[in-house]
């Protein structure tokens, strides 16, 4: 990891994370488009603007005040070998005080799917959130029918906890989502989804 005037950077084996900058937008915006079949099931409807670079700068600064401020992660995931683009991760909506918590998201590129590129990322941002950021939990959600979703947290230690019922608007509707959480210090044992 690496903060302060050098940018935070993470390594997995296969993969660097790091913020966006604005020389990613012709990887993000082809990547996206190319993946969009396969995403829109997922996420919330893209704005008209979602592919412009206008929204994409708009993005790296979100990013840049997020990490600066303390409340946000997000970080795109770069292929070692290629410095391919793979997708995008985020650990958002980061509470201090007596919370201690972050909530993840992610996405991947149709074409790296299923590769195990998320779960490298995902071990890798919950390490630095529980070693350089003293968090104590990360949570998550998804989709109940997203089975490629919930076995990859549960592969990377989250466990079940329940469902929240109009979690999200995903495709333009709201919609109920199962949600999991990984613990610092967790002593639960395995918990699946009844």
């Amino acid at each position: 990891m690496l903060l302060g005037r050098r940018r935070l950077k993470l390594e997995t084996e296969r993969l660097s994370l790091r913020p966006p900058v604005h020389s990613d937008f012709n990887d993000w915006a082809a990547l996206r488009l190319a993946s969009r079949e396969y995403l829109t099931p997922w996420e919330p409807i893209w704005a008209k603007d979602h592919l412009t670079r206008k929204s994409f700068t708009n993005r790296v600064y979100w990013a840049q005040r997020s990490v600066a401020n303390g409340t946000a992660v997000p970080l795109f995931l770069f292929r070692r070998t290629d410095d391919m683009l793979v997708g995008a991760i985020t650990l958002d909506n980061i509470r201090r005080g007596p919370a201690q918590a972050g909530t993840l998201g992610y996405w991947t590129g149709q074409a790296f799917a299923r590769q195990g590129y998320m779960r490298e990322a995902i071990g890798a941002v919950v390490h630095y959130a529980f070693t350089r950021l003293d968090l104590s939990r990360i949570e998550a959600a998804c989709l109940p029918e997203n089975a490629a979703s919930r076995g990859l947290l549960e592969s990377s230690g989250f466990k079940y906890e329940g469902v929240a019922q109009s979690y999200l608007q995903i495709n333009g509707r709201w919609r109920t989502h199962v949600l999991y959480a990984s613990l610092r210090s967790d002593r639960r044992g395995r918990t699946d989804a009844g």
